[in-house]
């Protein structure tokens, strides 16, 4: 499974709403800027985390986008998964559904890419939008955005 372009600059793109909304909508275009993402690219994203109910758009000349919820209740799995689609490393891991294969009964792999899915899975539940930016925090990487 390799994640998209789409997938990374979609949580780079929630990250920094969670560095720069100061409780203020935050303009595609600045973070376009600070991200180095096309603005026309970041437009389709974020239409998908919309849909998805994890950002609000506010209108007008002080528009932009805002969380729907705060940073600490959205999770690494929801961004992607609102932007990738279900993540899977193999048909027989993904949970739930019906697997289409033939080999189900004689696999010896198929418990194997159950148990890696499930730990992949648990990484992405339990990981938040604040969990990410405080690691940055930490490493010093991240700049402390500034009051306007």
């Amino acid at each position: 499974m390799l994640i998209s372009t789409k997938g990374r600059y979609g949580l780079r793109s929630m990250a920094d709403l969670v560095l720069y909304a100061q409780n203020k909508p935050v303009p595609l275009r600045a973070i376009a800027e600070r991200q180095g993402i096309s603005e026309s690219y970041l437009e389709q994203v974020f239409a998908l985390l919309r849909k998805a109910g994890l950002v609000n758009a506010i209108r007008g000349s002080y528009g932009g986008y805002i969380l729907a919820r705060p940073a600490h209740q959205i999770t690494v799995g929801e961004v992607l998964q609102a932007l990738e689609g279900p993540l899977t490393l193999a048909n027989c891991a993904h949970g739930g559904t019906t697997i289409e294969c033939d080999k189900t009964d004689t696999c010896l792999t198929m418990s194997f890419w159950q148990e890696l899915s499930a730990k992949m899975d648990e990484v992405l539940s339990s990981t938040t939008l604040q969990d990410l930016v405080d690691r940055e925090r930490a490493t010093g990487k991240s700049p402390e955005p500034k009051d306007k």
